[in-house]
């Protein structure tokens, strides 16, 4: 990752004021070129493509009925992706996106396809009502399995999605007591809990993180009541972030993993652009929380990176924005007065 100086910052507006239009005309278009720009530390920045990278993980505490789906659902979905069957692989295969499928703890016996890569952990997370959901070692296993992940060329661009049954409600928790937000305003339906499922999910997690420690580092929130795939989600935005790549952050459990990663890597922040506003409850707040800007509002709320890799076409078009567009003195075009 580059450093932004003076000259570069200046040299990046120079050139975005030197297009054929208005100053600031093209609005958020014109802000996206300028963070790749400086996150590629040059005037004229390149993309080669862009992935998206599906981590499923399985939790204990769906044991506690905190979602509408059945467990097996997550194992039922892995399979689905491997298919090309999700919403995710629709919108991918539209885009000319590749999908790989990382299981990193779902429950059940190791699915066996050679298209899934095993960061297999355990089989889900432990239950934390009553137990961390995992422990300090496989804690440092998701993280690095992460960051080995993230790791790739820098001017491939990086989206992540996730799989998990219960994963909001572990979401949630991580998000509470990282920043000391009220839990019941970040507990949501999820996969479509009715009002009174919602008031026992946030009952169940209340009870959950009165267990834990008072107070919780990121990493502690992680061991004690994450997820594997939000842990090693986590990991690939660090992995990213450090290889120079841009982080496409998707929605509600992708900018919890966004929040946990800049928290132990702060400069990591720079690198990620915060693809849409979820329709899950909580999102708005984390995002207000971080000071993050979404692109895009779809009254989204299904993850699988949905709506990450929806904003790389906005991603591409202001690049060559940037890159392709005369200027006044090009096109002999007369510039303001």
């Amino acid at each position: 990752m580059h450093e932004v100086n003076e000259e570069l910052a200046q040299a990046v507006q120079q050139a975005l004021n030197s297009k054929t239009k208005p100053v600031g005309s093209l609005g958020r278009i014109e802000e996206i070129a300028e963070h790749i720009a400086k996150i590629q530390g040059t005037t004229t920045p390149k993309l080669a493509g862009c992935t998206l990278t599906i981590f499923a993980g399985d939790h204990g505490i769906a044991h506690e009925g905190v979602s509408a789906y059945p467990q097996a659902v997550t194992a039922q979905m892995v399979l689905n992706f491997l298919a090309g069957g999700a919403a995710s692989n629709v919108f991918a295969n539209t885009l000319g996106i590749p999908v790989t499928v990382v299981d990193t703890g779902v429950a059940g016996d190791p699915i066996d396809d050679p298209a899934l890569v095993s960061r297999r952990i355990a089989p889900g997370t432990a239950n934390f009502l009553t137990e961390p959901a995992m422990t300090a070692e496989q804690l440092e296993t998701a993280l690095q399995n992460g960051r080995d992940i993230g790791s790739g060329s820098p001017d491939t661009v990086a989206a992540f999605g996730e799989m998990g049954i219960a994963n909001t409600a572990s979401a949630a928790l991580v998000a509470h007591r990282i920043s000391g937000m009220d839990l019941a305003g970040l507990v949501g339906r999820g996969t479509g809990l009715d009002d009174d499922g919602v008031t026992r999910k946030t009952q169940i997690l209340a009870e959950a993180s009165s267990r834990g420690p008072g107070t919780l580092d990121a990493a502690g929130a992680l061991r004690e009541f994450g997820g594997f795939e939000i842990a090693t989600m986590t990991g690939a935005m660090l992995g990213a972030a450090a290889s120079g790549r841009i982080v496409l952050v998707d929605g509600f459990i992708s900018t919890v993993a966004a929040m946990a990663a800049e928290a132990i890597q702060p400069d990591a922040r720079r690198s990620f652009i915060f693809s849409h506003k979820s329709a899950e409850r909580g999102h708005v707040g984390i995002l207000e929380w971080m000071g993050a800007k979404p692109l895009l509002a779809l009254e989204m709320r299904l993850g699988e990176g949905s709506g990450a890799i929806l904003a790389w076409p906005l991603l591409q078009a202001s690049v060559a924005m940037l890159n392709d567009m005369a200027s006044f003195e090009s096109a002999g075009v007369s510039g303001p007065a």
